[in-house]
């Protein structure tokens, strides 16, 4: 069974694939990383920025 670590991957990503990124929530920021390599680099943003690209992809 996998452990919870807070990271997530797109409701719109394969089940199976680890060919995308994962995200997830902290108190001020958002984390980005690759689910490929999960212990690699990865981005953070201000919620802000987040709320921003999102609704930028979902128009």
């Amino acid at each position: 069974m996998k452990r919870d670590t807070g990271w997530f991957k797109s409701s719109r990503s394969a089940a199976s694939s680890d060919a995308c990124v994962e995200v997830r929530f902290f108190p001020d920021t958002v984390g980005v990383r690759d689910s490929k390599n999960a212990d690699g680099p990865r981005c953070s943003f201000a919620g802000r920025a987040w709320r921003a690209f999102v609704a930028a992809v979902r128009g």
